[in-house]
């Protein structure tokens, strides 16, 4: 397992950035420059961040949680967040403890949020909407652009594509809008060998139809910090809150449209740890 995120991270990091779609920039390390830019006219910004495996042994989960909380309520008073988003494995295997994740730490964020279910969290519809108030599948439309999310496993933990259905349901319903990102915890495609994601090339093919589908955001791997794509569709990811491996640091992606529905976004390194890209042989 170690030597196959290993070779993920090391083979793909100096080809993530080689070039985005014209609509799309990648940017790293440019977090003040952003917040400098007041004169920026934006329609939606917001952060995006995955994988605290809450409660998982041997972990400092809940130092995690609270550092994460804090780093994003800090980024909210700087520059205003419309909402938060947690794209999967907001616990480890305990989906007891999701309302206990939501309860003491997301509720204490300074912004709405928005969870979609992992792997670990072995949720399911009934589940999720006990916990959050809406299903493991749903979407949002903000200030005119829109936000599809679904579910990429079961109750056991399995890799599973999306609903297909229910995300072309989502789409027709947003077809009008400019700008529409979709979030989904497990990939949809293998960009290298033994990847640990799911091969849906009918999801793929139907997030293609649609030309106002900007971007994806993804979590599960731990150690992409940066972006993949099928044909011109970009695909990000966003590091890790917690959990026992992954980058050397925390962190968390932030997305911006802009009045001309530009978008731009880029990956903070939240804790601040200056270890990049280690190797051990």
């Amino acid at each position: 397992m170690s030597d196959r995120r290993g070779f993920i991270k090391g083979s793909m990091a100096g080809m993530l950035l080689a070039g985005l779609s014209p609509s799309v920039s990648a940017l790293a390390a440019v977090h003040q420059q952003h917040m400098d830019k007041a004169d920026r006219k934006l329609k939606l910004r917001f952060a995006i961040a995955s994988d605290g495996h809450y409660g998982q042994p041997g972990t400092a989960y809940k130092k995690d949680h609270e550092n994460m909380v804090g780093w994003l309520n800090e980024a909210h008073a700087k520059m205003p967040l419309n909402f938060v988003v947690i794209n999967g494995d907001l616990v480890h295997d305990r989906p007891e403890l999701l309302a206990v994740v939501k309860k003491e730490h997301y509720d204490q964020l300074h912004v709405p949020f928005y969870a979609v279910p992992g792997n670990h969290d072995h949720a399911d519809a009934a589940i999720w909407k006990s916990v959050f108030g809406y299903a493991d599948n749903f979407s949002i439309q903000k200030n005119e652009v829109g936000l599809v999310f679904a579910n990429t496993s079961d109750t056991k933990g399995k890799y599973l594509c999306p609903d297909n259905s229910f995300l072309k349901q989502e789409l027709e319903k947003f077809k009008g809008l400019k700008t529409v990102f979709v979030v989904l915890h497990i990939p949809p495609h293998f960009w290298v060998p033994e990847s640990p994601f799911v091969d849906c090339p009918d999801t793929i093919k139907l997030l293609h139809s649609y030309p106002n589908v900007k971007a994806v955001f993804h979590g599960h791997d731990h150690s992409l910090d940066a972006v993949f794509y099928t044909n011109k569709l970009p695909h990000f990811f966003d590091a890790h809150i917690g959990g026992n491996w992954g980058t050397a640091y925390r962190g968390y992606r932030i997305v911006e449209v802009d009045e001309d529905d530009k978008v731009t976004t880029y990956q903070v390194n939240a804790s601040g740890t200056p270890l990049l890209n280690e190797t051990k042989f």
